[in-house]
């Protein structure tokens, strides 16, 4: 298998057990039908595009980190809970940059309606 192949497996695998994944790919789906319902430029679609990116990545190296956490650490250990919210944060971080441009895009249009 390529590493292509390997990439998309661990993104079926995410996408199939991953709540928080499964709701970032519908948002994903919205926002894409929102851009294209208002026409965005260029720019406007950079940083979309950048924003999803964002989320994703971020959520996807979270889920590894826990799965990697529970691997190595099965019981409750204070330092491994402390690495899953410091990936979490991260996720936290990313979806408030992501939704603020979102917002900074998608309100003016919105309410020009």
């Amino acid at each position: 298998m390529s590493g292509f192949g390997y990439a998309s497996k661990g993104l079926i695998e995410a996408i199939r057990t991953q709540f928080n994944i499964r709701f970032h790919f519908a948002a994903t789906i919205g926002v894409i039908a929102l851009a294209f319902y208002f026409d965005l430029t260029v720019t406007e679609w950079c940083f979309i595009l950048l924003s999803i990116g964002l989320m994703w990545t971020t959520e996807l190296l979270n889920t590894a980190i826990e799965y990697l956490t529970d691997f190595v650490s099965p019981e409750f250990n204070e330092l491994a809970g402390k690495v899953k919210d410091i990936a979490a944060a991260a996720v936290l971080l990313a979806a408030i940059v992501s939704a603020s441009v979102g917002l900074i895009i998608f309100m003016p249009k919105i309410l020009a309606l």
